[in-house]
């Protein structure tokens, strides 16, 4: 039986300023869409975030991976983790505000113990999880609002599409420790966001044509952002925190983003959300909060 590690005052710190990188990141997302298309949004975000995490590795001295199964396993890795949840959600972004798309992704917790406790054994549903669970689609569904489920307008299908992104990433942890966890993780991210690109490139090419690079500014910024900050920073700064906090306090952090991403996309959107977004937020940050503390109990 595994014991939670208590989060140092490091820790804390490293914990807050992942929520607050990933948080941005929705806006920062939200505002290139202005100029450039959905996939080839996401093309960017992979693509650079690749080029900086292999510079990282080739810096570190680790060991690359040569079993062409390895670079299989990538490309699948990089079907779930990336080129499905980065679409759906840029996708659903164009109809849904910042803040909100930040407050549904927090289900990705929620759809990541159900996944684990199909796929492993040691990760049963307990009755403590179930709780935390039920509070969580409890949360969505209010975050959501129940009549919109029976509607099909672009803003609802905006919802659905960013809550199968979070599926996507469910089952993407899954495959991750099916098939990942022996190498190290900065090889994993690298490899991972390598089978991304060269999934997403020929799409981007196909639906949007090719790339341009005569945008603003501001669009370059926030791509800059979005992809070396928060994607390759973002996972080298997760796995400081993984190590240092363990899994089950890392479950904290997605309690930090959607604040983050409400205020910015607020101030820099003049994004507002309805009262049914917060309650359906406070109930899933309550469900989270019941799985960090099975994580604890390990009941």
């Amino acid at each position: 039986m595994s014991e939670q590690k208590n989060l140092s005052p490091r820790a804390w710190s490293e914990l807050i300023l992942l929520g607050v990188i990933w948080g941005a990141s929705f806006v920062s997302i939200r505002v290139a869409l202005d100029e450039v298309p959905v996939v080839t949004s996401v093309l960017h975000r992979t693509f650079w975030a690749m080029l900086v995490l292999w510079v990282a590795v080739l810096v570190m001295r680790l060991p690359l991976p040569r079993d062409p199964r390895v670079w299989g396993a990538f490309l699948v890795m990089g079907l779930l983790n990336n080129v499905i949840p980065f679409s759906l959600m840029a996708w659903g972004q164009l109809h849904v505000e910042s803040g909100l798309t930040s407050i549904l992704n927090a289900a990705t917790a929620i759809f990541g113990v159900i996944v684990a406790a199909m796929v492993f054994p040691d990760e049963r549903l307990t009755a403590h999880r179930a709780i935390g669970v039920a509070l969580g689609f409890a949360g969505v569904a209010a975050a959501i609002g129940l009549r919109n489920f029976t509607s099909f307008d672009p803003r609802n299908l905006a919802q659905l599409a960013i809550l199968a992104g979070t599926l996507s990433y469910a089952f993407a942890g899954a495959w991750a420790r099916l098939k990942l966890s022996f190498l190290p993780p900065q090889v994993a991210a690298a490899g991972m966001l390598t089978g991304s690109t060269l999934t997403i490139l020929p799409m981007a090419l196909l639906i949007d044509g090719p790339p341009s690079l005569e945008l603003q500014p501001i669009t370059w910024a926030a791509i800059a952002y979005y992809s070396l900050i928060a994607t390759a920073g973002a996972y080298l700064l997760y796995y400081r925190v993984l190590a240092m906090a363990g899994a089950g306090n890392l479950l904290l952090v997605t309690l930090i983003i959607p604040p983050v991403a409400i205020l910015l996309g607020a101030a820099l959107r003049d994004e507002v959300l309805g009262p049914q977004a917060y309650g359906g937020f406070a109930l899933l940050a309550l469900g989270l909060v019941v799985l960090n503390r099975s994580g604890r109990r390990r009941d």
